[in-house]
């Protein structure tokens, strides 16, 4: 009898707690949801560190979320309040995901930056970067909503791996008006130190399958394999092969359907082909850093370049997908390794 006494103060007790810490975690839901970051950081350091420790051997995209990100951030990205609010976004996001993001101002504009360190510090960093505006009266899908959101889905996938080199995430300003962000990037030589190389993502969401769709620039000394726009160009300078290289490993290792990869190696920083300097890898050549431009070839494909009808309807749901993880195969990649990506 007094064991059954007992058990039933036990069990009237234990009732007790589960109310009273049900209704303090209940109190405690709004202003939970007001906190900008995940919750992996009020959880126990012993978890933390298991989390940290995780490894995906091949991080998969999601198609629905790049979607749904070029679907929120299809709205024209020109102005300061415009650009603004694509910030926030992006810092939003980036918080959510359990980065701690840094709006960096510089006289025109204000990059988002962000980084998770390596476990080798004589490995160096790897920068994937998109920028974020638009030219006026364009919605800018796939220049280059299609761009933030790769960068965005790399932050989801990577933030908890384990890698050998630093993962750096930029999303520059005013590219459209002179590459200004990445100019302004480059400028902090303090950071280009353990810079190894740099992804820039710009326009990653258009294919064409109509033969003749795909034009050449003319008098350019090579011409692409295929004159249908189901490519991903990937642009880089002949000083960094390695670099380049890794997207042509990356292609032949997956069996999937992925898009074919055409690499364009760059003599001479693009003296002699000015038409491959349009966009944000191009300060970081000038630096001496190797860098890769991917892209779907905007106007060379894209009729809806720099339009009102850059919108998300006007995105190739497959080949985006497809791009996107390529990107990311390539970036993994990257990351675990520690050597020299100059060529020697």
């Amino acid at each position: 009898m007094k064991k059954s006494i007992g058990l039933l103060l036990l069990m009237i007790v234990g009732v007790a707690v589960t109310v009273l810490f049900g209704n303090i975690f209940l109190n405690q839901s709004e202003e939970t949801t007001a906190i900008n970051s995940i919750q992996i950081e009020s959880t126990a350091p012993q978890e933390e560190s298991k989390i940290a420790k995780i490894q995906i051997k091949n991080p998969q995209v999601s198609s629905e979320r790049l979607f749904a990100d070029v679907e929120k951030l299809s709205f024209q990205r020109f102005t300061a309040s415009e650009r603004r609010r694509t910030r926030n976004y992006i810092i939003n996001k980036l918080k959510k995901l359990g980065w701690k993001p840094y709006a960096e101002q510089f006289q025109r504009g204000v990059n988002v930056f962000a980084e998770k360190p390596g476990s080798n510090s004589e490995a160096g960093a790897i920068l994937l970067a998109a920028h974020y505006d638009t030219v006026l009266k364009s919605p800018g899908a796939d220049d280059n909503a299609s761009g933030v959101a790769v960068l965005l889905e790399i932050a989801r996938l990577f933030n908890y791996q384990e890698t050998p080199r630093t993962l750096q995430l930029a999303f520059f300003d005013k590219e459209e008006a002179g590459l200004l962000g990445s100019r302004a990037f480059v400028n902090n030589t303090a950071r280009l130190k353990n810079l190894r190389g740099v992804i820039v993502m710009d326009m990653v969401g258009y294919a064409c399958y109509t033969p003749g769709c795909q034009k050449t620039p003319p008098g350019f000394p090579i011409t692409p394999t295929s004159d249908k726009g189901d490519f991903l160009a990937v642009v880089g300078d002949t000083e960094h092969l390695p670099l380049i290289n890794t997207f042509q490993k990356v292609n032949v290792k997956d069996n999937s359907k992925l898009p074919s990869v055409f690499t364009l190696p760059v003599p001479l920083k693009g003296v002699l082909t000015p038409d491959v300097l349009r966009s944000d890898h191009a300060p970081f050549w000038l630096q001496g850093i190797g860098a890769l431009l991917v892209t779907d070839t905007a106007n060379l494909r894209s009729s809806y370049y720099h339009q009102p009808s850059d919108t998300p309807e006007n995105i190739e749901r497959d080949f985006f997908t497809g791009a996107a993880q390529l990107i990311v195969n390539a970036t993994n990649d990257l990351l675990q390794g520690s050597g020299s990506l100059e060529t020697q």
